[in-house]
């Protein structure tokens, strides 16, 4: 973000996020660290407050232009809660003090939930390993940091936010998204706004012994493992007319050297129709593995960034108004999410400097789920242990156990543990809740249209008039922020 303008243009793949999010289907997924030691909750917000100056890219708002939406300085102050609800709750951009994510802990754990718009897996993670840093200093009474008169804060490094997919982007032949329908998922729904969780802990060695024997990566493997357990769960290992896919986020900075911390990720289909009841899991591995080297590599990758970028650049698409292009885009996203039976994101290891290492027992990856994609598995390793977290509205989890079972089969021990839906170990780690009727009367819709309004008083405006009067504010600029195609 530019420090005199105060405002960005989202992303590419940003702009779809706001269009399609709403408490429903809320688009936030979480980064959770588990510490050695009970949160002390002033020190998070004191570690918080510390580490936001030098993060500018996440002090942001989201505002509606006439074309787009778009980022603009939030100058306010988060702030750190209990955990009191279930986990991927919708953010609502008028209210949560107008931050586009939020930080709260329970017990020995902090979360960071993050609406998509503002960053990826990658961006969140180092987002949160600024601030649990912090927070380990602040504990072991470490007061000294870094002020805007040192030549260069590592976080401002670490948080560009140039548009990767316009920086990489060629004129060259490009696919179009495959929209052909692929098996969906089905069961009895949980009450709204409620949710089921499940972590499998796996031991990282013996997990790569596993795929080492089979010569593939731990990724091509869970997808394997995954696309297995739907076909034996779901369709009893009969043939079937619709392929199980798998929707993948692919991580281009490694491919295109960017170190840029908004969004930057392709989404690859992976997936495998049953047309015979009689495949074996290793066929089906060979299988699942031959298509991710074929489609993730730097070429494909560089011919969806060439789609997806190429109709930004339309000019007669980026005139058109936002009013109109929400429906469009809805629609198209529509289309695009009937193409694959759940999602699985794995972020990879994640690592912290070996001072603060000691103090960190696991981290967690959890993504939101809604009716419309109502189960969804993210991945993360830390250490000597991999964490594989199923989030769902479904009432059962029999998927869940179909897939660690698969693993178990295979020679590997894996520990689960969940919320107070799972009939495993539950060992407190998230809080008990109660139903709250006000979610089912609408209150919470009806909440957030009283502060939208409230947004747009007389006080807000005469204040705006008074900035534009005074110099502080140009007009020119204001144009161009709302205005930009």
């Amino acid at each position: 973000m530019d420090k005199n303008i105060g405002w960005r243009r989202l992303d590419n793949t940003a702009k779809i996020f706001p269009v399609i999010a709403n408490k429903d289907m809320s688009q936030v997924f979480r980064m959770s660290v588990t510490l050695k030691s009970p949160v002390d909750p002033e020190l998070l917000q004191q570690a918080l407050e510390d580490i936001l100056p030098h993060i500018s890219k996440f002090r942001v708002k989201m505002r509606r232009g006439l074309f787009w939406y778009y980022f603009e300085e939030n100058e306010k102050i988060p702030q750190v809660q209990r955990e009191n609800t279930y986990p991927c709750r919708f953010i609502d951009p008028h209210r949560n003090r107008r931050f586009l994510f939020r930080v709260t802990y329970y017990e020995c754990r902090i979360n960071l939930e993050v609406f998509h718009a503002l960053t990826d897996g990658l961006g969140a993670v180092t987002f949160l390993k600024s601030l649990v840093c912090r927070y380990l200093d602040l504990k072991r009474g470490v007061d000294e940091y870094w002020c805007d008169s040192d030549a260069f804060a590592p976080e401002e490094k670490e948080f560009q936010v140039e548009d990767s997919y316009l920086e990489n982007y060629q004129e060259t032949l490009h696919r179009s998204y495959s929209s052909s329908p692929a098996y969906q998922l089905s069961g009895k729904y949980l009450s709204l706004g409620t949710g089921q969780v499940l972590h499998g802990y796996v031991n990282v060695k013996a997990l790569k012994n596993i795929c080492r024997r089979h010569e593939v990566s731990i990724t091509k493997y869970l997808a394997a493992v995954m696309i297995w357990s739907i076909w034996k769960e779901y369709l009893g290992g009969r043939a079937c007319r619709l392929p199980v896919a798998l929707n993948l986020p692919v991580n281009l900075r490694a491919f295109f050297g960017s170190e840029t911390m908004s969004n930057f990720f392709a989404v690859t289909i992976i997936g495998y129709l049953f047309r015979k009841p009689d495949m074996d899991f290793d066929t089906l591995l060979g299988i699942v593995s031959r298509q991710m080297d074929r489609k993730i590599e730097k070429q494909r990758l560089l011919e969806n960034i060439s789609y997806n970028v190429s109709n930004e650049k339309k000019w007669y698409l980026r005139v058109i108004p936002l009013v109109l292009k929400r429906p469009a885009l809805a629609w198209m996203f529509q289309m695009k999410d009937r193409s694959y039976t759940m999602t699985l994101s794995n972020v990879g290891l994640i690592q912290v400097e070996p001072e603060y290492a000691s103090g960190i027992e696991r981290f967690h990856m959890m993504i939101g789920v809604s009716r419309r994609q109502p189960l969804k598995c993210g991945v993360c390793a830390f250490g000597d242990e991999v964490v594989i977290t199923f989030t769902s509205v479904f009432s059962d989890s029999r998927l869940q156990h179909r897939f660690f079972k698969k693993l178990k089969e295979d020679g590997l021990s894996v520990r689960l543990e969940g919320n107070d839906l799972s009939a495993v170990r539950k060992r407190d780690m998230y809080p008990r809740l109660r139903r709250v009727l006000i979610l089912r009367r609408g209150g919470e819709a009806k909440a957030s249209r009283l502060v939208r309004k409230a947004g747009h008083t007389g006080e807000t405006a005469a204040k705006g008039l008074r900035d534009y009067l005074a110099g502080r504010r140009d007009w020119k600029e204001e144009l161009n922020r709302r205005l930009h195609v």
